[in-house]
């Protein structure tokens, strides 16, 4: 009896439904552990491709990195294999471009060994921190995530009037610095030359490969270096900006409770209202809070939530 009892157990766990609830359910306990452990299998994978591809490392490592790389491969194989059998829809993930990706991490090791002639693909391979973009969809990461999204999609429209604006100032600078040094300076033989040299002085990077000589070209360095500052500030705003506006997407509740919230009681002292419940002094004055003073608080005053309403008289406490 209890063979069969632990044997339907095991189907019960091992069934398409329970598989389904663990690979793909990033809610549950066991598929949070699951996105987990894939998350660090993922990243030493990447980290073995990585330190794989360096020539110095003695080539005894070499070879415990090829026995990690199989083992990664094995694992990526049976995974995939189970995302197959457990998807809703086997043919629609196949051909989605996560599918696609989970395939990838795995098939370059077995091209490479079947045709060493392949051996280039195994590149490829760091395309699994792509990967770890699937697990991130985690719960707590999904609002985020969105809310990031939403940022940068509410962005581009002014981001995009910004960069065609850097581009027009751009020409015009490498037309002008090309008017400039030409006649002197053999470096900026031709206006492309002029508009690379203003590209890379205005994003502040500064190759020195292409210098200015005269003296107007000097002071309009100068003024291309000082441009370039608020060149990387002003999509820093609009970004920010946009967050902020996006703000109450992200808390909602919040803000909401925010807005909402009522005076518990108000100070006898300086007359603002006082909104914690379990304050004992005024947070303004700090003066004492009696409690039989929050009883004697009219409940139509309670409404108001301006710090800078006083209390009625004693009197007209009384008659209410």
């Amino acid at each position: 009896m209890t063979f069969f009892i632990r044997k339907e157990t095991l189907r019960s766990a091992f069934s398409k439904k329970s598989l389904r609830r663990i690979i793909f359910g990033a809610e549950t306990p066991g598929g949070k552990i699951f996105d987990i452990l894939l998350l660090i299998v993922i990243i030493l994978s990447v980290v073995v491709v990585l330190l794989d591809s360096m020539p110095d490392i003695p080539s005894a490592w070499h070879r415990i990195f090829n026995v990690l790389e199989w083992i990664f491969t094995v694992v990526f194989t049976l995974e995939y294999i189970l995302r197959v059998y457990c998807a809703g829809r086997r043919k629609s993930y196949v051909l989605s471009f996560m599918g696609l990706v989970d395939l990838i991490s795995f098939l370059p090791t077995y091209l490479s060994f079947i045709f060493p002639s392949f051996h280039f693909l195994l590149v490829v391979r760091g395309l699994r921190i792509i990967r770890a973009f699937k697990i991130m969809q985690m719960g707590q990461y999904i609002r985020q995530g969105d809310y990031l999204y939403r940022t940068i999609r509410a962005s581009i429209p002014k981001i995009s009037v910004f960069m065609v604006f850097v581009a027009l100032l751009v020409i015009l600078l490498g037309c002008l610095m090309y008017l400039i040094e030409s006649p002197i300076n053999p470096r900026f033989s031709s206006i492309p030359r002029a508009v690379y040299w203003a590209v890379v002085t205005l994003t502040t990077v500064g190759y020195g490969d292409i210098t200015p000589i005269t003296g107007w070209g000097q002071f309009l360095s100068v003024v291309v270096m000082l441009l370039g500052y608020s060149i990387i500030a002003v999509p820093t705003g609009i970004v920010s900006g946009e967050m902020a506006k996006n703000h109450r997407y992200l808390y909602p509740k919040r803000i909401k409770e925010k807005n909402n919230r009522r005076p518990v009681c108000y100070c006898y002292t300086c007359g603002r209202a006082v909104f914690d419940a379990e304050a004992l002094f005024c947070p303004y004055c700090g003066e004492g809070l009696i409690k039989s003073q929050k009883k004697q608080i009219p409940p139509h005053r309670r409404h108001r939530d301006t710090d800078s309403e006083h209390l009625p008289d004693k009197e007209q406490q009384r008659k209410s």
